[in-house]
């Protein structure tokens, strides 16, 4: 095989076989997956393939990371590097974020805590590491569900997975509408649904990214549902994001949940509820957007609490990716507390590279 030097983005990259510009494929999709990049002299592993997928090793080894979603600073018209020093500030070493397929205007000025798929991979992730901060997860969440899904949705996860690949991420979230799709029946929602996994999961084997599906809409708060949708193919890059605050706002016991699908959760959102907003929508809604709670000061603390421990006596050693309003910092800094307290108290070790 012979070497090519190609162009993503703004960066350089060799790999072993054909063409391969931007994030447009000239050659089969296993050939990226097996190459190395290199950015001004530096070479990187392109994300090491997930010998457990499931995140889990014994228990006696057991060591859990902390995250956050940008989206806790949405309200404060950060943009992801401002997001990146509060991480480093705060020694959190996992970011999660949504990818912006195109332009947009409140992005470009910064004040949009996310990322565009035309920012250069392998340049950003050069940045994040001096920060010290890697990607847990990024969000590449269209409803897949609704007739637009296979139009809108599988597009937009498709182009996410090779620059997740070269970004040094390993795990995609993807989901369901919020509510019941207009013009189709359930089982024909899921059928849906089922063909644009077929064509994700294939992709995403070849270039050993998992996608995960979160707890978030219509279909996934239904754990019988949610079974079928993680049953859709078989292999272990489908996986469970686990939210705690929106399977307790669809009504759900996110206890119940946790224990039923703990061998299947791949990354978890950790996030509580008001009591305010419990009272208001809790079996009317199936997600909440930004939670206005910071994480231990509401009604799912407690239950949070138990899905830790089921978390830890499976042995989960995924990332636990705090979702709450931020306020600028001082929220999502109260969260942050909350949580390695009650990780000390549970007896699971923090990772913290």
């Amino acid at each position: 095989m012979r070497s090519t030097q190609v162009t993503a983005g703004l960066a350089s990259i060799e790999t072993t076989d054909e063409v391969y510009t931007g994030l447009e494929r000239t050659t089969p999709i296993d050939v990226l997956a097996e190459a190395r990049s290199k950015v001004n002299g530096k070479r990187y592993p392109m994300g090491e393939a997930p010998s457990r997928p499931a995140s889990v090793r014994n228990p006696g080894g057991l060591a859990v990371k902390i995250g956050f979603h940008t989206d806790a600073f949405n309200s404060a018209y950060w943009s992801f590097d401002k997001c990146l020093e509060w991480a480093q500030q705060n020694d959190v070493h996992f970011i999660e974020c949504g990818v912006i397929d195109g332009v947009s205007w409140i992005h470009g000025l910064g004040y949009q805590p996310h990322v565009a798929l035309y920012e250069d991979p392998l340049l950003l992730r050069q940045k994040m590491e001096r920060h010290g901060v890697r990607f847990s997860q990024v969000d590449a969440a269209y409803p897949l569900s609704g007739r637009d899904g296979p139009l809108y949705g599988v597009p937009y996860v498709l182009k996410t997975i090779p620059w997740a690949r070269l970004a040094g991420c390993d795990r995609i979230a993807t989901t369901d509408g919020l509510h019941r799709p207009e013009g189709l029946s359930d089982d024909q929602a899921m059928e849906l649904m089922k063909r644009s996994y077929e064509r994700i999961i294939e992709v995403a084997q070849a270039y050993e990214i998992v996608v995960n599906i979160e707890v978030h809409g219509y279909f996934t708060t239904n754990p019988d549902r949610l079974e079928q949708m993680l049953d859709f193919c078989d292999s272990p890059y489908l996986r469970l994001n686990l939210d705690t605050g929106n399977s307790f706002i669809a009504g759900q016991d996110p206890v119940a949940f946790c224990e039923r699908f703990k061998d299947r959760i791949n990354h978890v959102h950790v996030k509580d509820v008001s009591e305010s907003l419990a009272a208001a929508a809790r079996g009317d809604q199936t997600g909440i957007a930004v939670s206005q709670c910071a994480i231990g000061d509401g009604v799912n603390a407690d239950n949070i609490k138990r899905i830790l421990g089921i978390l830890r006596d499976g042995g989960f050693e995924g990332v636990l990716s705090m979702e709450c309003e931020g306020q600028g910092g001082p929220m999502i800094e109260r969260s942050l507390a909350w949580l390695r307290n009650t990780l000390e108290e549970l007896a699971i070790t923090i990772e913290t590279a």
